[in-house]
């Protein structure tokens, strides 16, 4: 039993090193001893690969390792090892909904790589001001995007950098500020407070990051992200809309700059599967279920095969086209059925 553990921990930390100092060439490498590294002190996850068969010595391909249906994360309490959860986080929901919950055993590890992968894309946080205007989110408990706002509002370090409720005048005022400033300026909203802002008519300038989390939440009639740019960038004179590709299931995010194209961060990729056959790959540029590895989740589980469709485009970028209805994952739920 020492042995175990010991053997565990070692490698453990071992993949947390990897994982942290990861790059395009060593993805594959790392995944793949993940997956050995789950497939053995994953217990949910090892009952999935024995259900399916899977003999782990023969998955050779970052892209052959199996993912486990999203809606685990409903139903189990998914964990590599066995620890107790520094936090919980939890998915919005309908009421009397059943909600995921993702138990994560290190909360700075999150931030860590949270912080990496948008200054990957974005430059120093030390840079922007953060405005964070999520409303939906801060009116529950065990967001992972308000926990990750919260995190870049510390570290932006800005006195005007903060939380906004609904309160849309404050916003508009504090634009105007940086405006006036021509300070880099990130407002990282939820879709349809973004939506009631642009429609009031607001500051816009040429140092302003608007970037919109999706989500109408019940609050606007759902519409498509292109149609939804469309009116943000007229709402607040911008000419791209950027967006962020997150999930409670996840702990790695996804960016657009513009036109809803996403770059995955170091520690995430994507693939995309047939929507009736969860073991068939489809080609790029043909719309698929979206399969997703994420390094960062070595304490729960990396491979995850989502409710959303997308498609693969050129150099490891993608698009999200919206979720899947139940036919269309029966696939995915026939595998898991019976456990």
């Amino acid at each position: 039993m020492i042995d175990q553990e010991q053997t565990f921990t070692s490698a453990r930390s071992q993949l947390r090193s990897r994982i942290r100092n990861v790059t395009d060439s060593t993805f594959e490498s790392v995944a793949l001893d993940v997956f050995q590294f789950q497939s053995i002190f994953n217990p949910l996850y090892r009952s999935f690969l024995d259900t399916l068969r899977i003999d782990t010595s023969k998955v050779k391909a970052w892209t052959d390792i199996p993912c486990l249906p999203i809606s685990m994360f409903k139903r189990h309490r998914i964990q590599t090892g066995t620890w107790p959860s520094a936090v919980v986080f939890t998915s919005s929901g309908t009421t009397g909904a059943t909600t995921s919950r993702h138990l994560v055993r290190d909360v700075a590890w999150y931030d860590e790589l949270a912080l990496q992968a948008f200054e990957r894309m974005y430059g120093q946080i030390d840079q922007f001001v953060i405005l964070a205007l999520l409303p939906a989110y801060l009116e529950r408990t065990g967001s992972s995007l308000v926990h990750m706002a919260n995190h870049f509002i510390q570290q932006s370090k800005h006195p005007q950098s903060g939380f906004f409720l609904s309160d849309y005048d404050e916003v508009d005022r504090q634009l105007r500020i940086c405006a006036q400033q021509q300070q880099p300026t990130l407002l990282l909203g939820v879709s349809f407070a973004l939506w009631d802002m642009a429609e009031r008519g607001v500051t816009g300038f040429p140092e302003l990051v608007v970037m919109e989390t999706g989500g109408m939440k019940g609050r606007r009639r759902e519409i498509t992200r292109s149609e939804l740019h469309t009116i943000l960038s007229e709402g607040f004179a911008q000419t791209d809309i950027h967006s962020e590709y997150g999930m409670t299931e996840l702990l790695s995010q996804a960016y657009s700059k513009g036109d809803g194209i996403f770059e995955a961060s170091g520690t995430m990729r994507v693939w995309f599967r047939d929507v009736t056959d969860p073991f068939a790959r489809v080609k790029d540029g043909k719309t698929g279920g979206i399969n997703i590895t994420d390094l960062a989740n070595i304490d729960s589980v990396s491979f995850i095969a989502t409710d959303d469709v997308g498609r693969q485009l050129k150099n490891n970028t993608f698009e999200v086209l919206g979720r899947l209805d139940a036919s269309d994952i029966r696939g995915c739920n026939l595998m898991v059925g019976t456990m």
